[in-house]
């Protein structure tokens, strides 16, 4: 998506008739959304540099010009970027915009500095490596940049950023991505000019802008296919802005720890699709190469089981195994055994251990105390069943009493739903979770469908599975996992019709996520939270329906065989009022926690039709463009089953 195209010679011309800013409100609002004053100024103060820069009459007048272009899978946007040719290939210069004054270099945090941002001198990522690491992922995703043999060339402009002597912006700690991504400052327009006139000798009618907008996004490589090629000691996830950030906090944190021998505790906070598994399995792989013990604990044992199936052809299991471990793996572990703990999906940890609940204390005191450092990754929206007790209050509680040091980290760029912050924030709006700004808007590319028929949203998952065995049914869980058929297909479960019936996930609930044909049965939330998809199909049961205009839950409606409100019963007559608020925070954490696995798209059946009908308004009064990830022929797109609903 670009909110704003042009060639040079129309962007100089609004530029100079004052029409750019307009144009690129209307274009925003259109596209993405509501728009704040500070946006407005930047563009306008760094878009009149910009037009300084371009106005060399050697910057052919019909090279492409686009504002704002994001980023495949992400929430981020390139601020700038120009099109055209060199004497070898089509080629686009990115240019990464900044308002910054002046900057303090950060020791021992590789690409970080701070300066001044959002009120306050903080912590960010160096413009060349945000330059870069863009550019990067711009290769990584869009076909067309790979099979049309596009260069792309980055570089940052601090058009208000003097130079000083010693400075710390263009420091030897920072040379390996300056190289990369040069930085221009104050007074180095000419330099700038130059940098653009070497790779955009010739125009391209903005040929090049229209393949990067509309080119095939290629499959985001997933965490559990490239674990093992990460293991070996390659880097196979570009980490960007915040993910950098808290990777090299983290990783300052554990060296100090392991000097001082001072116990340390960090804090991760982020929301479905942040990037939280990415970046833990990051820190596993480095910190390991430094020689630090570590291991990668969950409760849930199916992304552990993923990871195992993966990496079994090339490690032994007892490897694998001291790698990934679960959460109740530590009870009576002694002090600072380990140098780092790494907890994925700290929410989901438990007080107790063991198959009865009954063995150790608190899973977070254990983790804390059995190791120096220890990173919990956490999402208390996502806790979805009684025994779930992470939380950040108690990690600050157990932290205190070990006298541990405690930081805190947030992660908020978004890489799952198409990276679309605002679906994210539209469904905890439609689930009455919380109210959001956005009612009406989801992001552009992500596809939101409701289905009346559940063979037919069945039908579609099967059709996208055959491109790269990449979509799932998943369902709330209101039916009963029959004992008789944990093994055998032949007994269904979930029966919706007389032509829907089907099997929970068999005996394979660990590797459901990747096993060939587990398309033909149904996940519920204990196997698929903490994995992605490109597709979900979500059924949602009659534990969530539709009533006095109120989005209303029931925790009756949940199969006897279902654990997670194991006890709701003898609470609910204890003290009514509060089993009934935990239930109901269960019930809608599950399904937003369903509803956000897919990267591309979400299809919901509801077996309440008040609900469905509801769905389906919310539809009616969304604003965006889409066009569909995956074209076939003959089928509907998207963009016109939507406008169905209106």
């Amino acid at each position: 998506m670009i909110i704003y195209e042009a060639i040079k010679s129309e962007f100089l011309h609004d530029v100079f008739e004052d029409k750019l800013i307009d144009n690129i409100v209307n274009n925003y609002a259109e596209k993405v959304g509501g728009i704040n004053k500070s946006e407005l100024r930047a563009w306008d103060n760094s878009m009149k540099y910009m037009h300084l820069i371009l106005l060399d009459p050697e910057i052919p007048d019909d090279a492409g010009v686009a504002i704002e272009f994001k980023i495949p899978y992400t929430s981020k946007r390139v601020d700038f970027l120009i099109s055209g040719s060199n004497d070898r290939n089509q080629s686009v210069v990115i240019v990464e915009l900044k308002q910054w004054q002046d900057i303090e270099k950060v020791d021992g945090k590789e690409a970080i500095v701070k300066t001044f941002l959002g009120g306050g001198v903080r912590e960010t990522t160096h413009p060349s490596y945000q330059a870069w690491s863009y550019a990067a992922l711009i290769e990584d995703y869009n076909e067309n940049v790979q099979d049309n043999q596009m260069e792309l060339f980055p570089c940052a402009y601090l058009h208000n950023y003097i130079k000083v002597p010693d400075d710390p912006i263009v420091n030897d700690s920072y040379q390996y991505y300056v190289e990369k991504a040069p930085v221009f400052r104050k007074g180095d327009a000419a330099k700038l000019r130059d940098f653009i006139k070497k790779h955009i000798k010739f125009g391209d009618n903005k040929e090049n802008l229209y393949k990067i907008e509309n080119g095939r996004i290629r499959p985001s490589k997933s965490l559990q296919d490239s674990l093992l090629n990460m293991l070996k000691g390659n880097t196979e996830f570009v980490m960007i802005d915040d993910q950098k950030v808290v990777y090299e906090a983290a990783k300052m944190l554990a060296k100090e720890a392991q000097r001082t021998n001072k116990k340390q505790v960090l804090i991760v906070k982020g929301g479905p699709g942040t990037g939280k598994s990415v970046l833990a399995i990051n820190l596993l792989v480095e910190l390991t190469a430094q020689n630090m013990v570590c291991q990668y604990v969950t409760k849930n044992a199916a992304p552990r089981a993923i990871y195992a199936k993966k990496l079994k052809k090339d490690f032994r299991k007892g490897h694998i195994d001291n790698l990934f471990k679960g959460s109740g793996s530590y009870i009576d572990v002694p002090k600072n055994t380990f140098d780092v703990l790494i907890v994925d999906e700290a929410h989901r940890l438990n007080e107790k251990s063991g198959m009865f609940n009954h063995l150790g204390e608190n899973q977070m005191k254990e983790i804390i105390h059995a190791s120096n450092f220890s990173i919990f990754f956490i999402d208390e929206r996502q806790r979805v069943t009684l025994k779930d007790a992470g939380s950040i209050s108690s990690i600050h509680h157990f932290a205190e009493q070990d006298q541990a040091s405690v930081s805190t980290a947030l992660l908020d760029s978004q890489f799952r739903c198409n990276g679309s912050d605002g679906y994210l924030a539209w469904i905890d709006d439609v689930l009455q979770i919380r109210k959001t700004a956005n009612e009406s808007y989801i992001g552009s590319n992500y596809d939101f469908r409701v289905y009346s028929d559940p063979v037919q949203m069945r039908d579609e998952i099967y059709r996208l599975n055959k491109l790269n065995n990449k979509a799932r049914l998943l369902a709330g869980y209101c039916w009963d996992w029959k004992k008789e058929g944990k093994n055998n297909s032949q007994v269904h479960d979930i029966e919706l019709s007389n032509q829907f019936s089907m099997s929970w996930n068999l005996g394979n609930s660990d590797s459901w996520a990747i096993d060939e044909n587990s398309v033909q049965e149904v996940g519920c939330i204990h196997t698929s939270q903490g994995l992605e998809f490109d597709y979900v199909g979500v059924i949602i049961g009659d534990d969530m329906y539709h009533s006095d205009d109120l989005v209303q839950t029931d925790f009756t409606k949940r199969a006897k065989t279902d654990s997670s409100l194991k006890g709701i019963k003898k609470l609910s007559k204890e003290e009514p009022e509060k089993a009934m608020k935990l239930a109901d925070e269960i019930i809608r954490n599950t399904y937003r926690t369903l509803l956000t696995r897919g990267q591309k798209g979400c299809f919901v059946y509801c077996t309440n039709k008040d609900l469905e009908n509801y769905l389906l308004e919310r539809i009616g009064e969304i604003q965006a463009q889409y066009e569909p990830n995956e074209f076939f022929e003959g089928k509907k797109s998207v963009a016109e089953e939507r406008e169905s609903y209106k």
